[in-house]
C-alpha cells in the first residue's frame, strides 16, 4: 500500500497525463516515507493505489463471470495506454527516477570494492543537470493552475529529485557492499545534453544570476538556475516556458562514477639530523638543489601504508636546509587525500614508524598517530606565544677571552626589531617584527668560538640576530660584543609545543 490518500487522485490524475513517472507523483504528493520510493517505478501500483484507497463497490462481479467475460475493449486499451506511460521518458525528472536508479546504476557505485576501499561510512554525492529545477517548476506551476487550490501543492514541500534518489540508491548499494554504516564518498552524476536550451530563457529574464566562472563549461549551474526561478514570478515563467514541460526524447546520461575517501590525519614529530636536507623539496628556478627532504621521507612509507593519492604537509615552523632539529622533535602532521586504507591499528601505526625510521638515518620521527582534522589546528595554535631552543656555535672577528662574554647570561627578555631578512625577502612581506629573546646562556670555547643558548619567541631568525643582517635587526649580538659575529652552526633544542600526544616507547 502506497502512502496515497483520495485527495491526492485529482492531482495524481494530472501528473500522469503531464507525463510525470511513478516516483515523480509521489515527490509532488509530497510522499515522505522512504519505503514508497523503493518500490518498482510502475504507474500501475500508484493507480492500484487509488482504487484501494476508493471505497469497494456494492456487488462486485464473481471471479467466475471476469473469465468468462475476458477482457473488454476499453480494459485492453488502457493496459496499451498504461504500459506507453511507463516506458515514456519522465518530463520532470528525465529518467533518473526511473531505469537510472536501480539495480544495475547500485553496482556501477559499489565499484568501490574493485578499487579495495576501506570505509565505515558511505556518503553518496549526486550531481544533477540544471534544468530539472526548470522543469519541476513548470509543473509544479501547471499543477497549481489546474487543481482547487484546496489540494495544491507547495512547491517548498516537494520532496527533491536528490533526495528521492538516495533514499531507493542507498538500500541496493548497502545490500550489494553487505551493509555500510573514515566516510567514504562515491560521486554519482548526471547529464543532459539540452541543459543549456531549457535553461536559456532564465539568461534574459535575470541576466544578473548568471556571471561566466572558471573551471566551468556552462554558466548555468544549479545554484544559479535556482536562484534565478526564486527571482522570477510565474506569469514571466509561463511566458518563457512551456508549462507542462515538452515531452522529452531521451534520459540523462550517467557519468562515470568518483568513488573519493575523506582525508585522513596523521601526526607525529621528527627530528633532522642531518646539514644538508630541505623540509620540503627545494626547487629554485625549476632545478632541484637536494636530493630529498624531510617531508618526502616520512611521506613515502605512509602513503603506501595508507594507500593514498596524495598529501598535504604542515608543522609547527620550518628549520633551514642546514640547521638540525634536536630534542623531542618538531611537530608535524599531514592530510592523507583519497587513502583506500583509513585504519591502522597501535601495532601497525608503531610498525610504520619503525619503518620510516629505518628507511633513513637523517631523520627520526616518535609520536606517530591518526588525528582528527580538529586536534590539527592545535598545532598552529599559539603559533606567536610558543616557545623554542637553540644552541649556535658562534664565530667573533675579535679575539674575546671567558669574561667577555659572561654579561650575556645575564640578558632577560631582549626585545629585537626584525626586519624581514634579505634571505626570506622573496617570499615574505617587507615588515618589522617585534620578537622577544627571554634567556641567553653561553659557553667558552676559545678565542674566536663560543656556544650560544637561546631561549626565544617563535618565529625569532637566530642568524640575523647573531651577525646583524647589515643592521636590519637590532639589537643583535655584533653591537653587545662590539665585533663582527657570524654563526657556523645552529641546532633547533626544543619547540615548546604539547602536540601531538606522548606515545610511550
Amino acid at each position: 500500500m502506497l502512502p496515497l490518500k483520495e485527495k491526492d487522485k485529482p492531482i495524481v490524475q494530472k501528473l500522469l497525463s503531464a507525463g510525470c513517472c511513478a516516483r515523480c507523483v509521489l515527490r509532488f504528493c509530497c510522499v515522505s516515507v522512504q519505503a514508497a520510493y523503493r518500490k518498482p517505478p510502475q504507474v500501475r501500483l500508484i493507480l492500484h493505489e487509488e482504487h484501494d484507497s476508493a471505497s469497494p463497490p456494492e456487488d462486485p462481479p464473481s471471479k467466475r463471470a471476469k473469465l468468462e467475460a475476458g477482457p473488454s475493449e476499453e480494459d485492453a486499451a488502457a493496459a496499451v495506454k498504461l504500459k506507453d506511460e511507463e516506458s515514456r521518458v519522465c518530463v520532470v525528472c528525465l529518467g533518473i527516477l526511473q531505469d537510472l536508479c536501480g539495480p544495475a546504476q547500485a553496482l556501477k557505485v559499489c565499484t568501490v570494492k574493485a578499487e579495495k576501499y576501506e570505509f565505515d561510512t558511505l556518503v553518496l554525492s549526486v550531481s544533477l543537470p540544471a534544468q530539472l529545477c526548470v522543469r519541476e517548476v513548470s509543473v509544479s506551476v501547471w499543477c497549481h493552475k489546474q487543481t482547487p487550490k484546496s489540494i495544491a501543492v507547495d512547491r517548498d514541500d516537494l520532496i527533491q529529485v536528490k533526495e528521492a534518489f538516495k533514499w531507493i540508491m542507498q538500500g541496493l548499494v548497502a545490500k550489494e557492499l553487505g551493509g555500510v554504516a573514515s566516510l567514504f564518498e562515491v560521486s554519482v552524476e548526471f547529464t543532459y545534453p539540452e541543459t543549456d536550451a531549457d535553461c536559456h530563457f532564465l539568461a534574459t529574464t535575470c541576466s544578473d544570476c548568471f556571471k561566466p566562472t572558471k573551471n566551468k563549461q556552462s554558466v548555468f549551474t544549479r545554484m544559479a538556475v535556482v536562484k534565478a526561478l526564486e527571482k522570477i514570478a510565474d506569469a514571466k515563467f509561463l511566458k518563457h516556458y512551456p508549462s507542462p514541460p515538452a515531452q522529452p526524447t531521451s534520459s540523462c546520461i550517467p557519468q562515470d562514477v568518483q568513488c573519493l575517501h575523506m582525508s585522513v590525519f596523521v601526526a607525529g614529530r621528527y627530528n633532522k639530523f642531518c646539514r644538508s636536507l630541505p623540509q620540503t623539496p627545494w626547487v629554485i628556478d625549476g632545478e632541484r638543489r637536494m636530493e630529498s627532504s624531510v617531508e618526502e621521507l616520512i611521506a613515502a612509507p605512509v602513503l603506501s601504508s595508507f594507500r593514498s593519492d596524495g598529501f598535504n604537509f604542515s608543522s609547527s615552523g620550518r628549520e633551514d636546509v642546514d640547521v638540525r632539529t634536536l630534542g623531542n622533535g618538531r611537530p608535524f602532521a599531514m592530510e592523507l587525500l583519497n587513502p583506500h586504507r583509513s585504519r591502522l591499528s597501535r601495532a601497525e601505526m608503531k610498525q610504520l614508524q619503525e619503518t620510516i625510521n629505518k628507511s633513513s638515518d637523517k631523520i627520526r620521527v616518535r609520536d606517530l598517530q591518526i588525528v582528527t582534522r580538529e586536534a590539527m589546528s592545535r598545532m598552529k595554535e599559539g603559533e606567536e606565544e610558543k616557545t623554542k631552543s637553540y644552541t649556535a656555535l658562534i664565530w667573533t672577528l675579535k679575539p674575546i677571552q671567558r669574561e667577555d662574554i659572561t654579561f650575556i647570561d645575564d640578558i632577560k627578555d631582549l626585545t629585537l626589531d626584525q626586519k624581514t631578512p634579505l634571505r626570506v625577502l622573496h617570499r615574505r612581506a617587507l615588515a618589522v617584527r617585534q620578537r622577544v629573546i627571554h634567556s641567553m646562556n653561553t659557553r667558552f670555547l676559545d678565542s674566536h668560538h663560543f656556544y650560544l643558548g637561546l631561549k626565544t619567541q617563535a618565529g625569532t631568525y637566530i642568524k640575523e640576530f647573531v651577525h646583524g643582517d647589515f643592521g636590519r635587526t637590532k639589537p643583535n649580538l655584533c653591537e653587545l660584543l662590539r665585533t663582527d659575529t657570524d654563526i657556523l652552526e645552529l641546532d633547533v633544542e626544543s619547540v615548546d609545543v604539547d602536540w601531538p600526544p606522548s606515545i610511550p616507547e
